[in-house]
């Protein structure tokens, strides 16, 4: 079975596509030249599955401004889809401050803002769909997340898709998370497949680094808090996964 996409090669601007469909400047033969064999599809969670991630930045946004700071975009963005390497924020808002804050007290605050903001967890336009044609077309899943495994799996089995997953990889798998490409070529090698053969779903730049790494095609589906961030070198992207057709050429 194929999985046709519309390709940068069609569309070398980059622009958003609607649909995983034929390219209208390629034919059918062309595609399965260049793609071969789609084996699996790749997940990436917080954001992609569950937006996770816009109710984080308004709820350290929020603590910011409690303590007269702003928060922009630009500066979260930096630990979205990977650690806190680059950004930790309560380091930052120490460091902003010039005096200890109570990192307890702040961690706290933030879960309930988190929690306010999110409110009652739900799966993302078009993921329970995706991943319902690829189980009937014999595509397999995996999730490969920067996030912890009791994050993950807890999420995944509150929506009841984990066991639709042939493989869920997190950071206690490996040594280095996002934008490195260890998680997926972790989850290449637990599928047992090569990196031709699978396409990742990914909403940070992060993770479409760490895809392209790894040798894998990849579609952005950017959420609220990533779709004003630059991508590049992307295969495809979506506004929404409930954008997606499949066609078994």
């Amino acid at each position: 079975m194929h999985l046709s996409l519309f390709v940068d090669e069609c569309y070398p601007s980059g622009r958003d596509c609607t649909l995983l469909s034929p390219s209208p400047c390629q034919s059918a033969d062309h595609w399965r030249e260049k793609s071969g064999m789609v084996k699996a599809f790749i997940l990436d969670f917080d954001g992609l599955i569950v937006d996770t991630e816009t109710p984080w930045f308004y709820a350290f946004r929020d603590i910011y401004k409690e303590h007269g700071l702003e928060l922009g975009l630009e500066l979260w963005s930096k630990n979205v889809g990977t650690s806190f390497e680059e950004f930790h924020p309560f380091l930052y808002l120490e460091q902003a401050l010039q005096k200890p804050i109570d990192h307890d007290h702040i961690k706290l605050l933030s879960e309930q803002k988190y929690e306010a903001y999110l409110g009652q967890a739900a799966i993302l336009p078009g993921v329970h769909e995706l991943l319902q044609s690829a189980r009937k077309k014999g595509i397999g899943l995996a999730v490969a997340s920067s996030s912890t495994r009791d994050w993950v799996h807890g999420y995944l089995r509150t929506l009841g898709i984990f066991e639709l997953f042939d493989v869920i990889h997190t950071a206690e798998d490996v040594k280095r998370v996002k934008p490195d490409p260890e998680l997926y070529l972790l989850a290449l090698e637990s599928l047992g497949i090569g990196a031709s053969e699978a396409v990742v779903f990914e909403d940070s730049p992060n993770g479409l680094k760490a895809a392209k790494a790894a040798g894998i095609r990849c579609v952005i589906v950017p959420n609220e808090v990533t779709r004003n961030l630059e991508f590049s070198k992307y295969d495809l992207r979506l506004t929404s996964l409930a954008e997606i057709t499949m066609e078994i050429l």
